[in-house]
């Protein structure tokens, strides 16, 4: 049951004003359309999953799209509400729509055309601070996970958790942080609200994030053996290429896992992973704690956090890189 009085807010107090204005147009509306992002990580299902339970707990009429013909991959399996996600669907001409860690309205696929066409009854709810506002109401706060958004979110619509929301908050947390490696003391005491709920949480990391096979395995082994080091503009960059038909095999888990050791590979400012989805057609994934990566996806049409980022490309591997390479600012001039 939903509370009659909105919970305490204890996560993101700075941004009161634009979490009331959502949750006062969701409370108005009887039918919602949740849109998480195409090729969907746990924190877009979760986020996705867990805001249509707190939804459907007051009465709303909710279904969850995904504007891609593909299915998650199967890490996602255990996330509950995954199997009611609709993909490759049409968006209902009627009803509000909520975007949920889209950071740019090209992240929902299919359905962008329907969305922009009429961006007055769409609720923007993401942690890209390089997100644009492409909605009527845009909840745009930077914090570790966008289910860190749904949970306050749900605080201002007097929503109480459950075990399945809760899991589905966590999994967007967990693997947001790369398992609380990098986030602020809010996540610990978010996870262990979340704890409460009497979730497993080893289970649901080696389901996420820790569960690979054995030609995985071999797979990222090819991958890493041929990390190159591109020293550029005073930074070097550690570089990862996945070919097309090695992704085609990889599991997700194997490509997050190859992600997180370009972040954080010795000796290295900047990592890269090319992950190719077709022939000369790549998905760029930045990671870095030295500069801000999010500032050199958004100069190549893509966006995400100061720590990491991402954008598409197109063309051979040495032109992406080069126009990657080309991207990144200048170091400062010496004063000496």
């Amino acid at each position: 049951m939903s509370s009659q009085t909105p919970q305490p807010l204890r996560y993101l107090p700075e941004a009161a004003a634009q979490f009331e204005a959502a949750a006062s147009r969701m409370r108005g509306a009887s039918k919602v359309s949740v849109v998480a992002h195409i090729k969907p990580d746990a924190d877009a299902i979760g986020s996705a999953c867990a805001l249509a339970f707190g939804l459907r707990k007051l009465g709303v009429d909710v279904q969850v799209l995904i504007g891609q013909p593909l299915p998650h991959s199967a890490n996602m399996r255990t996330i509950p509400g995954v199997d009611e996600i609709l993909y490759d669907e049409p968006l209902p001409a009627d009803g509000l729509v909520v975007t949920v860690d889209c950071a740019s309205a090209d992240r929902t696929g299919a359905l962008m055309p329907a969305i922009l066409r009429d961006p007055s009854r769409v609720v923007v709810v993401d942690h890209h601070n390089t997100n644009p506002g492409f909605g009527g109401i845009n909840v745009i706060v930077e914090s570790e996970s966008t289910t860190v958004m749904v949970r306050e979110l749900l605080g201002y619509l007097g929503v109480d958790l459950d075990a399945d929301i809760a899991y589905g908050l966590y999994a967007g947390l967990v693997t947001d942080t790369g398992s609380f490696r990098w986030g602020t003391p809010r996540m610990h005491e978010f996870a262990a609200e979340l704890m409460q709920f009497g979730l497993d949480t080893r289970q649901i990391a080696l389901d996420l994030m820790d569960t690979m096979s054995p030609v995985d395995l071999q797979l990222m082994g090819a991958v890493l053996a041929k990390t190159q080091i591109v020293p550029t503009k005073g930074l070097a960059v550690a570089v990862l290429t996945i070919p097309a038909g090695i992704h085609s095999r990889m599991s997700q888990t194997a490509v997050e896992a190859i992600i997180d050791y370009a972040r954080s590979l010795e000796g290295t400012d900047v990592g890269v992973v090319l992950k190719e989805q077709t022939p000369k057609y790549w998905a760029m994934s930045l990671r870095s704690t030295a500069v801000d990566v999010s500032a050199v996806a958004q100069r190549l049409g893509g966006g995400g956090h100061w720590a990491a980022a991402g954008y598409s490309a197109t063309g051979s591997r040495n032109q992406v890189i080069r126009e990657l390479l080309d991207a990144f600012p200048e170091p400062p001039a010496s004063n000496v």
